[in-house]
């Protein structure tokens, strides 16, 4: 009942007043990252949703476009602003994702939407993640977010997918809230420390 029903109830009205409260910081932020980015504060990135359905999500866009003499993107490292860091560490750049949960392509609770490329390289069980809509935060979040293996987060995001509960769900958004103000498990480069799914599990 609470999966089918009443779950999209609470992202909805939670989002709308989260979006309400939070205005005044979303609007700093924006303005902020307009004036670092060149008039480009947001990133929009197709990623799949509930049924592998793809849609937009959209993050505060937390690094420039700078290219070398040749064209080529910097690096990550490179492109990163100070202000982008900072919305990175405090994990604000999920914050428009509340724009994605009022439309219905995402949850406050459920797996992260990960990248279109991975979908060839989950298992059978691992697909499990898209029987619901992804997730702002997660299970996989509240124990290692970035810094745990991939086979590890993905069995985080399926235990959730057969466990889901407002229960489970409250506690994944009050450890959520731990974290986000210790500061805890956020990195700032995901790549400096970990392989893309799709590289890893080519060499596997």
């Amino acid at each position: 009942m609470y999966k089918i029903f009443f779950k999209r109830f609470v992202d909805f009205i939670t989002a709308f007043l989260g979006l309400l409260i939070l205005s005044p910081i979303f609007i700093i932020v924006t303005i902020a990252l307009y004036f670092a980015n060149d008039g480009k504060p947001f990133f929009f990135q197709e990623r799949p949703g509930l049924n592998e359905k793809i849609f937009n999500i959209i993050k505060f866009k937390t690094m420039n476009d700078k290219k070398d003499p040749y064209g080529n993107l910097l690096s990550d490292a490179e492109r990163l602003t100070p202000i982008g860091a900072f919305v990175r560490k405090t994990s604000l750049d999920e914050l428009p994702q509340l724009i994605n949960v009022l439309k219905g392509d995402m949850s406050l609770i459920g797996p992260r939407p990960l990248l279109i490329k991975y979908l060839n390289f989950y298992t059978k069980e691992e697909k499990m993640r898209h029987l619901v809509r992804p997730g702002i935060t997660g299970w996989a979040q509240v124990n290692g977010r970035n810094t745990v293996e991939w086979d590890t987060r993905l069995k985080y995001d399926t235990d959730y997918v057969k466990n889901i509960s407002l229960s489970f769900d409250i506690k994944i958004f009050l450890l959520t809230l731990k974290n986000v103000v210790k500061s805890k498990n956020i990195v700032v480069d995901p790549r400096s420390i970990m392989k893309d799914l799709d590289d890893e599990r080519k060499h596997n």
